[in-house]
Formats: C-alpha cells, sequence, structure tokens
C-alpha cells in the first residue's frame, strides 16, 4: 500500500483544521448549550399567598421562558471576554493529532480503494455508489484510530465553559490523553467511539464521494483544461454543504457523550448514543440535534474548500515523488 496519499491527505487536514478551529470551537460549545439547563420539575408546588387586597399580576410568568440561546457570533465574543484571544485555540493540539491520526488514514485508505477499484474497472471513474462504499469503509477505519484524539479534542474545546473549578485543565493534547487514561480508564479514550465511527463514515463518504463526483461533472463539461483554482472551490464547497447537513445530528450527540462527566456513585447522564439523542429530543426538541448547524456549514464550508484546494496543490508538489 502507498503512503503517498496518506501524506498528501495528512498535510491537507493538518493545514485545514488549524485554518479553522475557532469556528470548530464556536460549534462545540453551541452543541453543549441546554445541558445543564435540564432540570427535574418539582413533584409539588407550593401556593402562593396574597393577603387581601394585594392583586396579583402574575410577574413571575416571564420568568417561565426559556432563556434565548446566543447564536455563534455571541459565543464567540463570550470566549473572547472570558478567555481571551487564546480561548478561541483551545484544544487546537488535540486538532493537529486528529487530522494527522484521523483525515490521513481516512483520506489514504479512500484514495488506496478507490484508485484498486478504478484499476480493476480497466480504468474507468469510480460510480457515485462505489465512491462513498470507499469513503464509508476509509472514515469507518479512520475514526477507530483517531477517537482518542478526539476525545480530548471535544474536552479540551468545552473546558471554558464550565466553572472553574469544574474545568480538567488539560495543558495539551498528551496531557488530555494521559489524564484520561490514568483517571478513567484506557477504555474511555474510546467513548463515543461508536458515534465517532457513524459519523466519520457519514462524513468521509459524503465529503470525498461527492467532492470527486462534482469535480467530474464539471471537467466533463469544461474539459481537463478545467481542471483549476475555480473547479476545485465549487467542488469542494458542494461537497462541504452535503456533509455539514449529512453529518449534524450524529455529531451532536458525540459531543455531548464525549464531554459528559460521571460522577463516582452516580449514574452517567447518557446511558448510549440512543439515550442521548432521546433525552436531547425530548428536553430541547428535535431542532436540537441542529444545534450549531450554523457555524458547522460555516465551518464546513471554508474548511473543505481549504482542504481540497489545499490537498490539490500538495498533490501537484508530490507528482514527481513515489513513496
Amino acid at each position: 500500500m502507498g503512503l503517498k496519499g496518506f501524506v498528501e491527505g495528512g498535510a491537507a487536514s493538518v493545514v485545514d483544521g488549524c485554518s479553522t478551529h475557532p469556528l470548530d470551537l464556536i460549534k462545540v460549545r453551541m452543541q453543549l448549550q441546554g445541558e445543564a439547563a435540564r432540570i427535574p420539575a418539582p413533584a409539588m408546588r407550593f401556593a402562593l399567598v396574597f393577603p387581601p387586597g394585594v392583586q396579583h399580576h402574575h410577574h413571575h410568568d416571564h420568568l417561565l421562558q426559556p432563556p434565548r440561546k446566543p447564536g455563534p457570533i455571541a459565543i464567540g465574543a463570550q470566549i473572547l471576554r472570558a478567555e481571551g484571544p487564546a480561548g478561541l485555540l483551545s484544544g487546537v493540539s488535540a486538532t493537529v493529532l486528529r487530522q494527522a491520526v484521523y483525515s490521513s488514514t481516512s483520506m489514504g485508505l479512500y484514495d488506496t480503494i478507490k484508485r484498486r477499484w478504478e484499476r480493476e474497472s480497466g480504468g474507468a471513474a469510480l460510480p457515485l455508489h462505489r465512491k462513498i462504499a470507499a469513503g464509508l469503509v476509509a472514515g469507518g477505519v479512520g475514526a477507530t484510530v483517531g477517537n482518542p484524539a478526539d476525545v480530548a479534542m471535544v474536552r479540551m474545546q468545552a473546558d471554558g465553559r464550565l466553572p472553574a473549578a469544574e474545568r480538567r485543565n488539560y495543558r495539551s493534547v498528551a496531557h488530555a490523553i494521559t489524564r484520561i487514561a490514568r483517571d478513567e480508564g484506557v477504555r474511555r479514550l474510546w467513548r463515543g467511539s461508536s458515534l465517532t465511527v457513524n459519523r466519520a463514515m457519514i462524513v468521509t463518504a459524503s465529503q470525498l464521494a461527492t467532492y470527486d463526483q462534482a469535480k467530474e461533472a464539471i471537467l466533463s463539461r469544461r474539459g481537463p483544461g478545467g481542471d483549476g483554482l475555480a473547479t476545485h472551490v465549487a467542488a469542494s464547497f458542494t461537497a462541504g454543504l452535503v456533509a455539514a447537513a449529512a453529518s449534524s445530528p450524529v455529531d451532536v450527540v458525540k459531543t455531548r457523550v464525549m464531554n459528559m462527566k460521571v460522577e463516582p456513585g452516580a449514574p452517567p447522564p447518557y446511558a448510549g448514543a440512543i439515550d442521548c439523542a432521546i433525552k436531547t429530543v425530548r428536553s430541547e426538541g428535535a431542532l436540537a440535534l441542529y444545534k450549531g448547524f450554523i457555524p458547522t456549514v460555516t465551518r464546513q464550508g471554508p474548511f473543505t474548500v481549504v482542504l481540497f484546494v489545499t490537498l490539490e496543490q500538495v498533490r501537484k508538489l508530490l507528482k514527481d515523488f513515489n513513496f
């Protein structure tokens, strides 16, 4: 198996992940909104007694209205005020490791599978369903390998929203992974792995397959001479929109499961992915599964554009090398 596709995908993914990290941080903070607000209703209500002649105007009614959730700009401003500019880079070391492990594996494996299947079919372009199949396999393998970095990244990004006494205060991705393994057991590094794998399969299949399909469609109309920056941007932006829409519900559940804190002697907030999804929908509504969708799309568009434009440039730089 050639390593070239893995190196190309890894280099492009690290550049991409670092450049869009603040948007990913804001997305994670938005996905965790509403968790702390789930307070069960009291079993009994006490009557308020007003003296004769005193009229009750129900001034308390407005207090029952749920507070309006801040949007991505407000969340970004909160981070800047509370944590400073460096707060927007919380967990960036975990992002680098995640992209270097997960993305390089998934993109390299996708390229390897696709090229092998193309050779078996006589060099013809693969149909969309076979590209999707290659993406599903590659995404699943990459996510399994990269899950520890993903857990560390989510926790480091979410830490700033907690009260100071409850923060984990990881210094780096290595410190986070070491502490999780020591304090909670090695298995905790694969918490939410089923969600990570499912999300990665969806994202990799939709992103890579859509990019290849859109690029081929554009080049079939414009000819080989159209294989330039405009084509790469158009194809990658299309891929980003498809990937964001397909993966958002799984991403919300994944973020909440990975970030949950289990107190000693207490049951975990969620028994698993399905339980998390049900509780989220029951307490916050079905649209809660699309929390953070605006920053997801805002990030996924530039993320995918930067990813594939960088990938195409790396391929040009390495076209004369074989390894």
